[in-house]
């Protein structure tokens, strides 16, 4: 006889469209259940006052008008990455290479710095940067694009390869352009004149980045959502045999997809050496490349929710790196109450796409 199938404890299944209070609720009490957690953390390990170091987050990353910019500074830099990985993830290409597509861009505007004519005009020299970053990006998103279309090769693993080739292509302009000599460092560059600098805007020093990356968030979103282009990536992205079938050329489309994610992290290599640290070094990119994966998949590749998300993870970041430094305490206790946050808030992710049901509610629901 065979033994009857005993029913799962839990069953998943994927929800339909769900009002945004309900989907922003569930989202905000993952978020309160893990302060609550992280406070009874900080407790049992410190003895220190829960409130008092979420109020040292806040003085870190939003305390001086300073640091606010700091923070303003380094969300428009994560938010401009999360902006080129949105296409190529809305059409399930895993491009994991921001990381290098940055640090070309920033490679592309240290040399232009270093070499332009010192007689063009600021302007100008910002415009033949912007544009060299960009194009540096979308030659870098090029060939992983082409090959995936043309050979069908594992793009995640090609990406992550041209990381480490940029990598090692940045050490060598560094090496090329060390100052002083024998420093393995790049330095301030033109610190002198300011050539290639970004100029305040309304009096504030990274005022020209908020605004470039402004402007690429509105142009992502018309892009995916209301034009042709963003229509085939989502086709696409759901399923190649249907872009066929409607006489789409699916190849074209992979290699402009990934040129234009690789253009827009050039662009945010241009911010982080033009408008932020007039240098370049194998830690332009910091890591972001791989962070804003998260920023990316947690928006569903909205770009105006992406920057609520960039500004909450630096938010997180700056927090974390305040109450290390006020309290004394070690990387490691930082770094548990960012990532309890994130793991919670990752979860309510999956509670706003999935329903879980118990054993037997099921039955009670079809009973009904």
């Amino acid at each position: 006889m065979n033994a009857e199938k005993k029913e799962p404890l839990f069953r998943i299944s994927k929800r339909g469209a769900i009002p945004w209070w309900t989907s922003f609720g569930i989202r905000l009490i993952g978020l309160l259940i893990a302060l609550v957690l992280c406070a009874l953390i900080i407790f049992g390990i410190t003895k220190l006052n829960p409130l008092k170091v979420y109020a040292a987050m806040w003085d870190g990353a939003l305390g001086t008008n300073r640091r606010s910019w700091v923070t303003i500074r380094d969300t428009m830099m994560m938010l401009c990455i999360g902006l080129g990985l949105a296409p190529a993830f809305k059409m399930k290409f895993w491009n994991i290479g921001a990381e290098g597509q940055v640090l070309v861009g920033g490679i592309a505007a240290a040399a232009c710095m270093l070499y332009l004519p010192k007689t063009l005009p600021n302007w100008l020299a910002l415009v033949i940067m912007c544009c060299a970053s960009a194009l540096a990006g979308a030659v870098w998103g090029f060939f992983p694009g082409f090959c995936k279309a043309m050979i069908n090769t594992n793009e995640t693993l090609f990406t992550l390869m041209m990381n480490y080739i940029a990598i090692r292509l940045t050490a060598f302009y560094v090496a090329k352009w060390e100052n002083p000599y024998g420093s393995n460092t790049v330095g301030i560059i033109n610190s002198q004149s300011r050539f290639g600098w970004f100029p305040k805007v309304f009096g504030q020093q990274y005022g020209l980045n908020v605004i470039l990356v402004l402007v690429l968030t509105i142009f992502i979103f018309v892009y995916l959502k209301y034009t042709k282009h963003g229509f085939e990536i989502a086709v696409v992205g759901d399923s190649e045999n249907t872009a066929r079938y409607c006489a789409m050329d699916v190849k074209k489309v992979i290699i402009r997809t990934m040129m234009l994610s690789g253009a827009i992290c050039g662009i945010a290599g241009f911010l982080a050496v033009a408008g932020a640290g007039h240098t370049i070094s194998t830690d332009t990119a910091g890591g972001r490349g791989f962070t804003t994966i998260i920023v990316a998949w947690m928006s569903k590749f909205n770009s105006f929710i992406m920057a609520a998300v960039s500004a909450f993870l630096v938010f997180l970041e700056k927090g974390a790196m305040q109450i290390a430094s006020q309290y004394q305490l070690s990387d490691y206790i930082s770094n548990v109450v960012k990532g309890i946050i994130l793991i919670f808030l990752l979860g309510s992710e999956f509670f706003v796409n999935f329903k879980v049901r118990l054993r037997g509610s099921h039955n009670k629901e079809v009973t009904k």
